[in-house]
């Protein structure tokens, strides 16, 4: 079947067929003609499947459907939500070439990038906005980006907008869009999490799903150690040395720890970049294409530093400091095995973690053994003083000390015998004056 069969205008297929494509994939087969028929979608499939195409065509060709001139007010009419700026580009990217012959236009805008230029770009109007989650509540504060005319609303790689941590910002977009409108949500798993956020977003959609559905914390090895607080950067450096960890993400409750742990392990000759909120934006896009490329093998990074981070091909993500939050820590390690490539998360332990793990478990509905981590011996705290009884402590005298009080002794006893033998009468103090000594009798 081509895409002559899904009922597109003939604008669009044309847009298709120069794009060099003539055969929808499995995902686009499934999606496109539910769609068109104004449903709200929720579509599951893996990366590389062809999911922008299934929401970009027939969000389209129903712009185009009821375009006219009275209708370019300079308001979106179409909002797609992404969680990075190179996802927003190519739905932009996307949305140009299948939509070539028609006369929409598409804006992308995402953080990073000049505010200026974007509110140039949003003054001569769009009919679609492809946007990260943060700037476009930055524009929607600064009151540049109205969305009361939106008919269609996309939430595109949903999983990945989750475990970056956008949660929030979804939620208070979601409140801002009209509740009359076409959902379609797109990820390349369906979570619990993602099923009460469809829940909440759209209304009575239909499921298409291409492959096996998973749970991708399923796909990622979790492993737990006991680590005293001391010895927590001892355990992490002799993991890295020891196991092979190509791509590591390394999770700090705070800005000073994540400062720290990168100087310790840079001292030990593992090449690592800490970002935080302290850090520029052109540190943090420095940092990122650095570990991006190879040049750090670790970045240590904080939860809130951590959003926005899009990695490909993270072996390993360690839990430093072990979240307060259960759905932080889903968050965290969501970062590796994706795309159905196996993962492995690793969080250290400390004696006063003990109640965050146990949330955790509550939260995945699975018990996790603790283990020390094979090959480290972990220096524990000074144990605390042992409670005697008083008075039978026997205080204790060093080797100086029982000398002293040898010669003490010795000079009383030659003192004692010379009064036996010379006895002093009214001998009653030994008076000291400034320049003068002088005994004195009474």
């Amino acid at each position: 079947m081509g895409f002559t069969n899904f009922g597109l205008s003939d604008h669009i297929v044309r847009g298709i067929s120069e794009a060099g494509y003539a055969t929808p994939t499995p995902i686009q087969s499934l999606a496109i003609r539910p769609a068109l028929a104004g449903k709200d979608i929720i579509g599951c499939a893996q990366t590389g499947t062809g999911k922008t195409a299934a929401f970009i065509l027939p969000l389209l060709h129903r712009l185009a459907e009821s375009a006219d001139a009275k209708s370019r007010d300079r308001h979106p009419r179409a909002l797609v939500l992404t969680p990075t700026r190179e996802l927003a580009q190519q739905v932009q990217n996307a949305a140009a070439t299948y939509g070539r012959f028609l006369t929409l236009k598409a804006v992308s805008i995402y953080g990073g990038a000049s505010m200026d230029n974007q509110l140039k770009l949003l003054r001569r109007g769009a009919d679609i906005i492809v946007a990260t989650p943060g700037r476009l509540l930055d524009h929607m504060e600064r009151g540049t980006i109205q969305l009361s005319k939106i008919e269609v609303l996309v939430l595109d790689e949903a999983d990945r907008m989750l475990d970056m941590g956008f949660i929030n910002e979804v939620r208070k977009i979601l409140a801002k869009v009209p509740r009359e409108r076409q959902t379609l949500l797109f990820s390349a798993t369906l979570s619990s999490e993602i099923t009460a956020l469809a829940d909440r977003a759209l209304r009575d959609p239909q499921t298409v799903e291409v492959g096996e559905r998973r749970n991708p914390v399923e796909a990622i090895t979790q492993q737990f150690y006991s680590a005293p607080r001391e010895s927590k950067v001892d355990i992490l450096i002799h993991a890295l040395q020891a196991d092979r960890m190509d791509s590591v993400l390394v999770f700090s409750r705070t800005k000073h720890g994540a400062d720290k742990i990168r100087r310790r392990l840079e001292r030990n000759g593992i090449p690592s970049v800490a970002i935080h909120s302290n850090r520029t934006q052109s540190q943090r896009e420095r940092a990122l294409e650095g570990f991006r490329r190879g040049e750090f093998r670790v970045m240590v990074a904080t939860d809130i530093a951590a959003r926005g981070i899009d990695v490909r091909g993270i072996s390993h993500v360690i839990n430093f400091d072990i979240p307060q939050y259960a759905e932080d820590y889903i968050h965290r390690i969501g970062r590796t095995g994706r795309a159905g490539a196996k993962g492995d998360a690793i969080t250290l332990v400390g004696p006063d973690e003990m109640e965050y793990l146990k949330g955790i478990e509550r939260f995945t509905g699975k018990r996790f053994s603790v283990q020390p981590y094979p090959g480290v011996i972990a220096r524990e705290s000074s144990p605390a003083p042992r409670t005697e009884n008083p008075s039978r402590r026997q205080p204790r005298t060093s080797a100086l000390g029982k000398q002293k009080q040898h010669s003490r002794r010795k000079k009383q006893n030659i003192i004692s015998a010379r009064r036996k033998k010379h006895p002093v009468k009214k001998l009653e103090a030994f008076s000291s004056d400034v320049g003068s000594k002088a005994w004195s009798n009474y």
